[in-house]
């Protein structure tokens, strides 16, 4: 590994971002490690921007998507490369034709029945699951990755994935705590209150951009209760929102969805 990042600053000393950019698009570690960052990365950008709108798949989820699409192509481009190298021989031998990444191609697709079995829509129009739906199909990509030998790949993999679901959920809590964007879920007396909850929320500062409204006695709730997707128009702690509609007295249940 030394070798691999000694080799390439050198090669940024002397050389322009010409130089560089076609190295980075070799298969060597320092490649490698780049590009499942650079997924990483890119995917947690992409997910923060949902996340801070209170969308169901948020930062971590498309951190994991992302690189889990990075690890297959990165597998399909090893594959390749052995094939036409040291599985050469025994490709010739087997009187192999067919490209050896549609094995893993079918196993990728068949993990989503997986992965739709972990996601849950609640009562409270609440989606769970996305993320570790995301981490289930991370995890079979890297299987293939184990299966084919690509060992380099496979430990830093693991490391960013381990990462990303360890680490970065507190990190994740904290910029959307600190969101614009909530949805809050109310549970009230009768629809006649629903005027005067959508006043308490006006008076807040805020702006409702969409309500679902659920008339109750129904299985889920015997009592009224709507989904209110609100904008803030400043930056404030969302407990001070939650606890000014928890003041009216028809409003029985609130909480932050």
């Amino acid at each position: 590994m030394r070798r691999c990042l000694f080799s390439f600053f050198q090669k940024v000393r002397r050389t322009s971002v010409n130089g560089v950019i076609p190295y980075l698009r070799e298969m060597n570690f320092v490649s490698v490690m780049f590009r499942l960052i650079l997924a990483m990365v890119c995917g947690g950008m992409i997910g923060l921007e949902r996340g801070r709108k209170r969308r169901p798949a948020g930062f971590r989820t498309y951190m994991l998507v992302c690189l889990g699409a990075a690890l297959t192509m990165l597998l399909s481009q090893y594959e390749f490369a052995m094939v036409m190298g040291p599985w050469n021989g025994i490709a010739q031998e087997l009187g192999m034709k067919t490209d050896v990444s549609r094995f893993g191609a079918q196993v990728i697709n068949g993990i989503g029945f997986l992965g739709a079995g972990t996601i849950l829509v609640t009562g409270r129009q609440e989606v769970k699951g996305l993320t570790t739906a995301a981490g289930l199909w991370a995890s079979a990509c890297m299987g293939l990755a184990i299966g084919a030998g690509f060992y380099e790949c496979v430990v830093l993999c693991t490391v960013l994935i381990f990462l990303c679901m360890r680490f970065l959920p507190a990190f994740e809590n904290y910029l959307v705590e600190r969101a614009r964007f909530i949805n809050i879920y109310v549970e009230f007396r009768s629809l006649d209150d629903l005027g005067s909850i959508i006043s308490r929320i006006k008076s807040q500062g805020a702006r409702i951009c969409d309500v679902d409204i659920n008339r109750g006695r129904t299985e889920r709730s015997i009592n009224p209760n709507a989904v209110f997707a609100i904008r803030l128009q400043q930056k404030q702690p969302h407990t001070q929102v939650l606890t000014a509609i928890a003041a009216l007295d028809s409003v029985y249940t609130i909480d932050e969805v």
